[in-house]
C-alpha cells in the first residue's frame, strides 16, 4: 500500500467517525472509522520511514590531484 493509499483510509476513517450518522447492525461505524484511520497513520509512518532509508544522498566525487612529483618518472 502506497501513500495515497493510506491517505484514503485517513480520509475514509474520517468520513465514517465524523460526518456520518447511519446505523449498521452489528457494526459500530464510529469504531471502524477510528481502526481506519488509525491503520492510515501506520501506513503513512512506515511509508516514510522506508522511503528515508531508501534515499542514499551520495556527495558529488571531485577528482584527486596529486601536485607532487610524477611518480612515473622515477
Amino acid at each position: 500500500m502506497g501513500l495515497g493509499g493510506c491517505i484514503i483510509l485517513i480520509a475514509a476513517g474520517a468520513i465514517l467517525t465524523f460526518a456520518t450518522d447511519w446505523q449498521v447492525e452489528g457494526a459500530n461505524l464510529r469504531v471502524v472509522g477510528m481502526i481506519l484511520m488509525a491503520v492510515g497513520v501506520i501506513g503513512v509512518a512506515t511509508f516514510t520511514s522506508i522511503a528515508k532509508r531508501r534515499r542514499v544522498v551520495v556527495p558529488p566525487s571531485t577528482p584527486v590531484v596529486d601536485e607532487g612529483r610524477d611518480r612515473r618518472y622515477e
